[in-house]
């Protein structure tokens, strides 16, 4: 049994959960933000058979997208009376970062 764990941009986290429910999994999603961009991201939990690794991480390069953003630097440090102007980065941002970890087990707890 392994839980994996994907941290997706949150425009492609819909798609993602529709596939992997159509596809029978389980999922939870828990809202995050990133340290380089502070862009909101998506966190998607789910566990699966050792067998079904693979088809979900087939499902999350289907449905998770590279994106360019262009960002403002900080301006650098000039002497007083001199200005420049930022000019923007261009930076690919997106897809996913996936983990796999082996899991004991899962229990699905409901109450009665």
């Amino acid at each position: 049994m392994k839980l994996v764990i994907a941290v997706v941009q949150r425009p492609d986290a819909g798609d993602l959960i529709e596939a992997l429910t159509a596809h029978g999994h389980r999922v939870t999603r828990i809202s995050s933000v990133g340290g380089f961009l502070r862009d909101a991201n998506v966190t998607l939990l789910t566990a699966v058979n050792d067998h079904q690794v693979e088809p979900v991480l087939k499902l999350v390069r289907e449905h998770c997208y590279t994106r360019t953003r262009y960002v403002s630097p900080l301006p650098p440090v000039a002497e007083s009376g001199e200005f420049y102007p930022p000019s923007p980065v261009e930076v690919q941002v997106g897809g996913a970062t996936v983990f796999v970890l082996n899991a004991a087990g899962v229990e699905r707890l409901l109450s009665s």
